[in-house]
């Protein structure tokens, strides 16, 4: 598949984006560079490939799950213009 220059102009008035005339055809070029490495991608057989999660194989080390801070929220909510049973009320926004 590949993109003529008056669909790069018609994509890119669809995305708000601005793309003078003098790069329409380097724009176009590269995007139907990208469409092909995607055609590419698109022929190769996975059939047996089980997917990752990450490229590496490696596991991420974990800490504990500890409490390391002092619950401050009674504080916190001593400060606050108001307050409700133990969270912050704000202002209505939309209704």
């Amino acid at each position: 598949m590949s993109l003529s220059e008056q669909q790069v102009k018609e994509i890119a008035y669809l995305a708000r984006l601005s793309i003078d005339d003098g790069e329409v055809e380097q724009t176009t070029a590269e995007l139907n560079n990208i469409l092909g490495l995607m055609a590419d991608l698109a022929k190769i057989d996975t059939q047996g490939v089980s997917p990752m999660a990450h490229p590496l194989n490696m596991s991420q080390r974990l800490r504990e799950d500890e409490v390391s801070e002092t619950d401050q929220s009674e504080a916190f909510q001593k400060i606050a213009p108001q307050t409700g049973q133990s969270h912050f009320l704000v202002p209505t926004v939309i209704e």
